[in-house]
């Protein structure tokens, strides 16, 4: 099955994209969890979480020796090992899977590595195409704003450090994180992305999320809530 292609699986799959600072993360936390009380089956995958490369990718970027091409296959590896044991299975089950970036994130960060499109594209052509994906955007200044203010440092590779943009991690931050949005821009006609407007307050925000979400789960089942007999038989309502 390639991205470009529906799946076919009972399930739903709801991914949200942005450049660093773009509060998607906040976002899909508070869905999974109102997810959870609505009583659907959520699961949730997020990026370059897998524990078959975590470590080495750990390793190679304390010791900054990470290649764009390099880093494009180790995170290409990592999303295969989770859509295998964290995204398909749920949704062949019926339930509602999460995930905190997909191939999105790999087309934008490594395009703006240099790494030819296409190249990047066929990598990830086993990949299923979501049901819907959320872009939250934001503009350049905003999110360098949220991120030099909650963050004690910015990562090398985070700042694009490793493609000599600039000897200041800062600048080199706010220019490498510049490449990423032109390259989500252009993939929202791309691919259909739904633009959330991520300067909007966050209710505001889950709002649009929610009822872009309660449409496409309708065929979705919900699981029952287990009973709680103690409760039920003492007349405790916890």
């Amino acid at each position: 099955m390639s991205f470009d292609v529906e799946h076919n699986y009972p399930g739903k799959l709801f991914t949200v994209e942005g450049i660093d600072g773009s509060g998607k993360s906040t976002q899909i936390a508070l869905l999974y969890q109102w997810l959870k009380n609505e009583g659907y089956g959520v699961f949730f995958s997020s990026w370059n979480s897998s524990p078959l490369v975590k470590s080495t990718t750990r390793r190679g970027k304390l010791k900054q020796i990470l290649t764009p091409t390099t880093f494009s296959l180790v995170h290409a590896t990592d999303f295969a090992d989770r859509i295998e044991r964290e995204i398909i299975p749920p949704l062949k089950a019926g339930a509602v899977v999460l995930a905190d970036r997909y191939i999105y994130t790999a087309f934008a960060r490594d395009n703006a590595r240099g790494i030819n499109k296409e190249w990047v594209r066929k990598l990830y052509s086993f990949a299923v195409r979501p049901d819907v994906t959320f872009y939250f955007k934001v503009p350049l200044d905003v999110a360098i704003e949220r991120i030099t203010s909650t963050r004690a440092e910015i990562k090398f590779y985070e700042a694009g450090m490793d493609l000599g943009l600039s000897l200041d991690i800062v600048e080199s931050f706010k220019l490498f994180q510049g490449k990423i949005l032109d390259e989500y821009e252009k993939m929202i006609p791309e691919f259909g992305l739904t633009v959330v407007d991520a300067t909007l307050p966050i209710n505001a925000q889950q709002k649009k999320v929610r009822e872009i979400i309660l449409k496409n789960i309708k065929d979705v089942k919900k699981f029952p809530k287990p009973i709680d007999y103690y409760n039920q038989f003492t007349g405790i309502r916890g």
